[in-house]
């Protein structure tokens, strides 16, 4: 038995800044994180992180406004105010924490431009800024002398009188089950890029923390915006940030035509993600596209620039796709790369179950609503990763353990002893997830329709039928990653059924849900949340209206 007053699953932004925050706010904190703390998904992060700093003639408001505007008006004002609000203070503590972030010629914390935004605020440290900000913070918590499971992988959170009160995790290197007690848990495990084929997501974003939330009875909420990012190589799904558009790349058609004057003629290439992606989609069915992708060009800018700003993006585009950007366009294409909705949550990162909190792109405090702006998410990641971990060690002063025990890991030791029981007759993880990930592509991307996702939802539900009985070859203790993959696999159905129910209940187009059968927005009737809860019937349906503070729906044009 290990106990800790605080206990975050997942060791990227979110949870690192919780567990700083709560570490120095008094608290004994741990974290378990099933990889090495640095390898965590917000190192893949490319472009920057937004801030409206005022000496720099910006203005908070201005940032909540384009926010707003950008989540198509399904993101909560009041979360929005905070985050917009906060982001300032949040860069500069970074910077102060040793982020070495680019800067202009006079020395000052320099900006890029980023779609959906009427200034340049985002700050960047070249094309790494996740990986930048991460390293940081993760001095940080060696220094404030954090406790760091690593390789730890989460099977199950604990519930005992209504309130979560700790989990049961993997060792992965020993296959050995501990019970981990804490006063509160703070879910910061990232997303479920991997429900879908291809993503820009890393392979271990597989969704484990909603599935597990979720399960617990925490509400899972606009889980029907999924975002497509515009500029993804096909095929690996290598994401190319929008960083190369804001430092003035452009999309090009295979007639040569720079596309996005006829789709946002104000905005162009940095209007928001999913207008760009919708656009990219259509020039690509009406047969103007190259081989199912667009191109994005960056000759213009020079090898200097592109080396400087851009290096990172040059290597994976000889890497993956055998173009040297310096002398030729790049072919691109919309992938998925972001999940809107995750694990309802208040501003201070509570669920609706006591004692559990979530924070980054698991949790939906809904600040992005049905599409996220480019460089909000690290934002996200600090302001409320912050705000959890200083309410959840708040909240645990003076709080004793629930009276827990190793029995608690019975129901997580008996189905994995289910799993490797199963005969070889039975298929493998892999081919039900591809089907799983092709499945979710096809009926769920870009443009969706109520008969494509009716099919999509009983796929799925065939998928979760199959994975109780894949079979596990590898019966050891030791890095048994074929075992921990079919665990991963039974979460993502959890997952993907989430996704699929909450699109087929929205009849209308709405940031990032698109249907060709809905193709308007309907603010009389669907300014509202969708929330889904697990229940021994399937997903039940919920609705929650919208936080309107100062910014009533408009058209949305760019």
């Amino acid at each position: 038995m290990i106990d800790h007053d605080v206990l975050i699953i997942g060791a990227g932004l979110a949870g690192m800044r919780a567990a700083l925050s709560a570490v120095e706010n008094g608290a004994d904190v741990a974290v378990v994180t099933k990889v090495y703390p640095v390898r965590s998904h917000s190192n893949a992060a490319q472009g920057g992180i937004n801030a409206a700093l005022s000496h720099q003639g910006d203005d908070w408001r201005d940032h909540a406004y384009d926010t707003v505007k950008g989540s198509d008006f399904l993101g909560d004002q009041d979360a929005i105010e905070i985050m917009c609000r906060e982001a300032g203070d949040e860069v500069v503590a970074m910077e102060h924490m040793g982020v070495i972030f680019s800067r202009d010629e006079d020395g000052r914390l320099g900006t890029r431009s980023f779609g959906g935004q009427q200034k340049a605020r985002t700050f960047f440290v070249a094309d790494f800024t996740g990986q930048a900000l991460l390293h940081v913070l993760y001095e940080q918590i060696l220094k404030a002398n954090v406790n760091i499971y690593d390789e730890w992988f989460l099977l199950s959170l604990l519930v005992e009188d209504g309130e979560c009160c700790g989990a049961v995790v993997m060792e992965i290197s020993s296959g050995e089950i501990h019970v981990i007690r804490a006063k509160a848990v703070i879910m910061a495990s990232g997303g479920l890029g991997r429900v879908f084929e291809p993503s820009t997501n890393a392979l271990i974003c597989t969704g484990d923390g909603m599935a597990a939330a979720y399960r617990a009875g925490a509400s899972l909420m606009d889980m029907e915006m999924v975002q497509y990012h515009p500029t993804t190589l096909k095929g690996s799904g290598v994401l190319i940030t929008e960083g190369a558009r804001g430092d003035g790349a452009y999309l090009l058609n295979s007639e040569g035509d720079r596309f996005m004057k006829t789709y946002a003629p104000n905005m162009m290439e940095l209007a928001s993600r999913d207008v760009v992606s919708r656009s990219e989609q259509l020039e690509i069915d009406a047969g103007r596209g190259i081989d199912g992708c667009v191109m994005l060009d960056m000759r213009h800018l020079g090898e200097r620039f592109i080396n400087e700003r851009l290096s990172q993006i040059r290597e994976i585009g000889k890497d993956f796709a055998n173009v040297d950007v310096v002398y030729e366009p790049i072919p691109v294409r919309p992938g998925m790369h972001y999940q809107m909705g995750g694990i309802k949550t208040d501003v201070n990162g509570l669920t609706q179950l006591p004692g559990l909190y979530s924070a980054g792109e698991a949790a939906c405090v809904s600040v992005h609503g049905g599409n996220r702006l480019g460089a909000n998410s690290l934002l996200d990641t600090l302001v409320f990763g912050r705000r959890s971990g200083q309410h959840a060690s708040d909240a645990v002063k003076g709080k004793s353990h629930k009276n827990v025990g190793e029995s608690a890991a019975d129901g997580d030791r008996s189905h994995i002893q289910r799993l490797l029981a199963n005969d070889s007759g039975n298929e493998l993880f892999g081919r039900v997830r591809r089907e799983m990930g092709d499945t979710m592509n096809q009926h769920f991307a870009v443009y969706r329709n109520q008969a494509g996702m009716d099919e999509g939802l009983s796929k799925v539900r065939a998928l979760k039928e199959r994975v109780g009985k894949v079979y596990v070859p590898d019966k050891g203790k030791t890095f048994n990653t074929n075992l921990m993959f079919s665990l991963e696999l039974d979460m993502m159905l959890d997952c993907a059924e989430a996704v699929a129910v909450s699109a087929t209940d929205r009849p209308e187009s709405r940031g990032a849900h698109t249907r060709s059968d809905f193709p308007d927005r309907d603010d009389e009737n669907w300014l509202k949340h969708i929330l889904v809860t697990k229940s021994d019937d399937g997903p039940q349906i919920d609705y929650l209206d919208v936080v309107i503070t100062d910014w009533k729906p408009e058209i949305r044009s760019y």
